[in-house]
C-alpha cells in the first residue's frame, strides 16, 4: 500500500462536503484487507466511517475527514483540482493537504506497522467523516457519541489536520482556541437624510460598537494561548440609495477565545460591552427616538481546550524528532477542527502536513513530505502501542 497512490485516488474523487462516500469506500477496502471491522454510520445526509482492529492494549484513534471545500474557478488552477496531477515532485489537487494526504499517510503507516507485527497488543481505530468542512454537526460529533454508546473507548487520538507551518514537523497543535459567533442588530428610525432630526441613524451606534468591540482587550492571553480576539465579518445595511437614513444595521462577528473564558462568561462580557455603548448613545438621543439593540448567538460555539497528557505529547515529539531530527513546536493557534469533539473522550493532538496551500488555488503537497509523514505516523503508532500501558 502506497500513500502517494492512495492520495491520488482520493483526490480524483470529487468529495465536496458532504459527498464523500466513494472516498470512504476506498478507505474501507484498504482497512478490510488488514482485518479491520468497518462500519458506515449515516446521520442525515452525512456518511461516516468507523473502523477498528483489536480489543486490548493501548487504544489509539485516528481522526480525519475526506470532504473538501469547493475549488473555485477551476481555470485558475495550473492542474485540474480533482486530477491528482504530479509535476516536479509535487502532487496537486483539492484536499491534498486538507486532509486527504494525512489519511493516505496514516493508512500506509498502519499497514506497515501491522505487516511488522500482525497481532499487536493494541487497539487501532479510525474515524473518518465527510462533514468537517461543513456544519460539522453530523460527522465526528455524532459518530463519537455513537461509538462511545457502543462500548468503544480510546486512550489517545491524533487528528491529521495540516498543522505544519513552513516545514513538515515544525508545528503540532495541542489545543485550540474556542469559537463563538453572533450577530448584533441595531435598529434606529428610518427617515430622509435632509430631515435628520426626524430620524435616528443606526449606523452611528453600529460604528461605535465596531470600534469598541474590535479594540476591546478581553485578556492578555496566557502561557498556552494568545489573547482573545473579536473580528467583525460583515456589516449589512441593505440601503442602495443616498437620500435615505436606514432603519437597521446587522453586524456578524466571531470571537476566538482562550482558556480565560468559557462560552457563557464570554457571552455575558459581550452583552455588557454592547449594553454600555448602547446606553451611552441613547442618553445622547431624544427620548422619543431610542436605539434598539439585539444580540443573536449562532449555533456551533466551541470551548477552548488544551491537551496536557505527557505520554501523548512525548510520543508526538519523539516521533517527529526520530524522522526529521528536529524539535516540534507545540501551539494552540489557528482555527477549529474536529479535535474539539474528540477532547471530550480522550487526549488529542493534531499533527499533519504543511498547510500553506489549504483551501487555496493549486493546493498541493510535496511527495517527499508524504514519505516523511508516513514514517512519522508509523513511529507514533509504535511509540503509543509499545510505551502506553493499557488502561
Amino acid at each position: 500500500m502506497d500513500a502517494i497512490d492512495v492520495l491520488g485516488q482520493l483526490i480524483r474523487i470529487k468529495s465536496i462536503t458532504p459527498d464523500g462516500r466513494k472516498c470512504l469506500d476506498l478507505i474501507a477496502d484498504i482497512l478490510k484487507a488488514y482485518l479491520f471491522d468497518v462500519t458506515f454510520i449515516k446521520f442525515e445526509e452525512v456518511e461516516n466511517l468507523y473502523a477498528t482492529r483489536g480489543a486490548n492494549g493501548p487504544r489509539l484513534l485516528f481522526g480525519g475527514h475526506v470532504d473538501v471545500v469547493p475549488p473555485g474557478a477551476e481555470e485558475a488552477w495550473s492542474h485540474p483540482p480533482f486530477s491528482g496531477a504530479v509535476e516536479g515532485g509535487t502532487m496537486y489537487g483539492r484536499g491534498a493537504v486538507d486532509m486527504k494526504g494525512a489519511i493516505a499517510c496514516y493508512l500506509e503507516a498502519i499497514c506497515r506497522f501491522l505487516e511488522k507485527d500482525p497481532d499487536p497488543s493494541a487497539t487501532l481505530s479510525l474515524l473518518i467523516t465527510c462533514d468537517e468542512e461543513g456544519l460539522a454537526l453530523n460527522g465526528t460529533l455524532r459518530t463519537l457519541d455513537w461509538a462511545a454508546k457502543n462500548g468503544h473507548r480510546w486512550d489517545y487520538c491524533i487528528v491529521g489536520e495540516p498543522t505544519s507551518s513552513n516545514a513538515l514537523g515544525d508545528v503540532a497543535k495541542v489545543g485550540r482556541r474556542g469559537s463563538l459567533s453572533g450577530e448584533i442588530v441595531v435598529r434606529g428610525v428610518q427617515g430622509h437624510v435632509a430631515y435628520q432630526s426626524e430620524a435616528l441613524n443606526p449606523i452611528v451606534l453600529a460604528s461605535k460598537l465596531v470600534c469598541e468591540l474590535s479594540s476591546y482587550r478581553f485578556d492578555q492571553g496566557n502561557s498556552y494561548f494568545e489573547p482573545t480576539n473579536l473580528e467583525f465579518t460583515t456589516i449589512d445595511v441593505n440601503n442602495s440609495v443616498t437620500n435615505l437614513i436606514p432603519e437597521q444595521v446587522s453586524m456578524a462577528f466571531n470571537v476566538r477565545f482562550n482558556s480565560e473564558w468559557d462560552i457563557e462568561n464570554l457571552k455575558n462580557k459581550i452583552i455588557d460591552v454592547v449594553s454600555e455603548v448602547a446606553l451611552l448613545s441613547n442618553d445622547l438621543s431624544p427620548k422619543d427616538k431610542q436605539y434598539q439593540v439585539q444580540l443573536i448567538w449562532r449555533e456551533g460555539a466551541s470551548e477552548s481546550f488544551l491537551s496536557k497528557d505527557e505520554q501523548l505529547i512525548s510520543a508526538v515529539k519523539n516521533s517527529v524528532a526520530k524522522v526529521t531530527g528536529k524539535a516540534v513546536n507545540l501551539t494552540t493557534g489557528g482555527g477549529t477542527s474536529d479535535a474539539r469533539f474528540v477532547k471530550n473522550y480522550c487526549p488529542v493532538v493534531e499533527f499533519g502536513l504543511v498547510g500553506q496551500t489549504m483551501h487555496k488555488v493549486d493546493e498541493r503537497v510535496e511527495l517527499s513530505d508524504l514519505h516523511m509523514l508516513t514514517k512519522i505516523y508509523e513511529a507514533f503508532i509504535e511509540e503509543v502501542c509499545v510505551n502506553k500501558p493499557p488502561s
